[in-house]
C-alpha cells in the first residue's frame, strides 16, 4: 500500500484546522466590543458630556429648533434667516471638535486626510445647498468670502495679537511659502478665465467647461496634502515639544456625533439660503455683501478664536496652518468639488467669477504673500491685513 506523502497530508490552510478561523473571529468580536464599550477611552457619557458642554459657543443651540420652527412656520425672513445663520454657528464649533477628537486616534496621516476631508465641512454642506437651490452667486461669493475671511481677517487679527503680546513672532519660511504658492496658484485659475471672458467670447471655449481645471486642482490638492502629511511633514510641525492633548470624546461616540451634526447641519444651511433671496430684497442688504461678509462668520467662528488663541501662545506655524491652510482648502478642494458636483448634478458652477472677484482675491493673496515670506509677523502687518478686509467689505456693501 502506498505510503501518503508529506504533501497530501498537510493543508491547504496553515495549522490545518479550522481554530484559525474562529480565532479571527474572537479577535475581531473582541475588538469590536472594546471599541464600543470604550474600553481604555472616556466612556460614553463623558464623550457626551464634553461634546455637548465643551464650549460656550453651544449656548447657541438653541437656534437649531428655532430655525427648524421659523421655516415650518414661514416666519418673517429676517427671523428665518437670524436664526439659521445664528444656529450653524456652534454646529460648526461642533464638527471641529468631533474631528479633532477623532484625529487623536487615527494617527497623523489619517487625521490629517480626517481634517482636510472636515476641515471646511460648512462651507461645503452651505455650498452644495446653494448650488442644489441654484444659488450660484451665493456659492462664489461665499467660497472666495471663506478665502478672504481666512487669510485677511483671521491671519490678520492672529498677527495683531501676537503683535501686541510679541515684538516679533517667527515661524517656518518654507512651509508658509509653500502654501502661499498653491493658493497663488489657485488664484491664477480664477483669473484666467475672468480674463479670457473679458477679451472674448466663453461659447464654445475650453473655459467655458471648468470640470478639467477643477480635476487638474484636485490632483494639486492631493499631491500637497502628500507633500505636508508625508514627504514633508517636517516643514509643517512646530518648533519645540508640544504636548500631545487626551482625548475627551472616544472613537465611536466622536464618529456618531459626526455623522448626527453633519446631518443637522445639512438641514440648517438649506434653512439659511433658502431665506438668502427673500431677506436681501426686503431688508436692501446686497446679496454679494451676504456671500462674500456674513456667511463666512458661520463656517470660520470657531478658527477664528482657536487661530488668535494659538497665536497668543507664539504657535504661529499652527496659525498659518489654519488661516493659510484652511484657505488651501477651500480654493483647492472645496471650489472643483462643488464645480464636479454642479456638473453631475446638472448645475452649471464654473471658475468664472466677476473681474471685481477675481481682483479683490487676486489682491489679498499677493498681500499674504508679501507679508509671510520673511518668516515674521507684527502688529503692523495684522493691521495691513485687518484694514484690506475692511476695504473689501464696505466696497461689497456700496456694490
Amino acid at each position: 500500500m502506498p505510503s501518503t506523502s508529506t504533501s497530501e497530508r498537510t493543508s491547504l490552510l496553515p495549522n490545518g484546522d479550522r481554530r484559525n478561523f474562529s480565532e479571527s473571529d474572537n479577535t475581531f468580536l473582541h475588538r469590536t466590543s472594546r471599541l464600543f464599550k470604550a474600553e481604555g477611552e472616556p466612556s460614553h457619557q463623558d464623550s457626551l458630556k464634553f461634546f455637548v458642554f465643551g464650549s460656550w459657543l453651544n449656548i447657541l443651540l438653541v437656534f437649531v429648533p428655532l430655525s427648524i420652527i421659523a421655516h415650518n412656520l414661514d416666519w418673517d425672513a429676517a427671523l428665518r434667516f437670524s436664526f439659521s445663520f445664528l444656529s450653524i454657528v456652534p454646529l460648526a464649533s461642533l464638527l471641529g471638535t468631533a474631528t479633532d477628537q477623532m484625529s487623536t486616534k487615527l494617527g497623523q496621516t489619517l487625521a490629517g486626510l480626517l481634517n482636510a476631508s472636515f476641515g471646511n465641512a460648512v462651507e461645503i454642506i452651505v455650498g452644495i445647498a446653494a448650488l442644489l437651490q441654484d444659488q450660484l452667486v451665493i456659492v462664489q461669493n461665499s467660497l472666495l468670502g471663506s478665502i478672504l475671511s481666512n487669510i485677511l481677517l483671521v491671519l490678520g487679527c492672529s498677527f495683531l495679537a501676537a503683535g501686541i503680546k510679541f515684538q516679533e513672532s517667527n515661524f517656518q519660511v518654507t512651509a508658509a511659502q509653500a502654501s502661499s504658492s498653491l493658493m497663488t496658484l489657485a488664484c491664477i485659475t480664477l483669473i484666467i478665465p475672468a480674463a479670457y471672458n473679458s477679451v472674448k467670447s466663453p461659447v464654445g471655449s475650453l473655459l467655458a467647461s471648468p470640470l478639467r481645471t477643477a480635476i487638474l486642482l484636485l490632483g494639486v490638492y492631493v499631491a500637497y496634502l502628500y507633500f505636508q502629511l508625508k514627504s514633508h511633514s517636517y516643514l509643517f510641525q512646530a518648533e519645540g515639544n508640544q504636548e500631545a492633548e487626551e482625548p475627551q470624546m472616544n472613537i465611536v461616540a466622536a464618529s456618531i456625533s459626526l455623522f448626527v451634526v453633519t446631518v443637522i447641519t445639512a438641514f440648517c444651511a438649506d434653512f439659511l439660503v433658502a431665506s438668502i433671496e427673500e431677506f436681501a430684497e426686503r431688508y436692501k442688504i446686497p446679496k454679494p455683501f451676504i456671500g462674500l461678509i456674513l456667511l463666512p462668520i458661520v463656517g470660520n467662528a470657531a478658527e477664528h478664536v482657536t487661530s488668535i488663541w494659538m497665536a497668543l501662545k507664539g504657535q504661529m506655524e499652527l496659525t498659518i496652518g489654519i488661516c493659510v491652510g484652511s484657505s488651501i482648502q477651500i480654493a483647492a478642494f472645496v471650489v472643483p468639488l462643488l464645480v464636479v458636483i454642479g456638473w453631475i448634478s446638472h448645475h452649471e458652477l464654473t471658475l468664472f467669477f466677476a473681474n471685481f472677484e477675481t481682483i479683490t482675491f487676486f489682491a489679498s493673496v499677493f498681500l499674504v504673500n508679501t507679508l509671510i515670506q520673511d518668516g515674521k509677523s507684527n502688529y503692523m502687518e495684522g493691521l495691513m491685513l485687518i484694514t484690506l478686509y475692511l476695504v473689501i467689505a464696505l466696497a461689497f456693501w456700496v456694490s
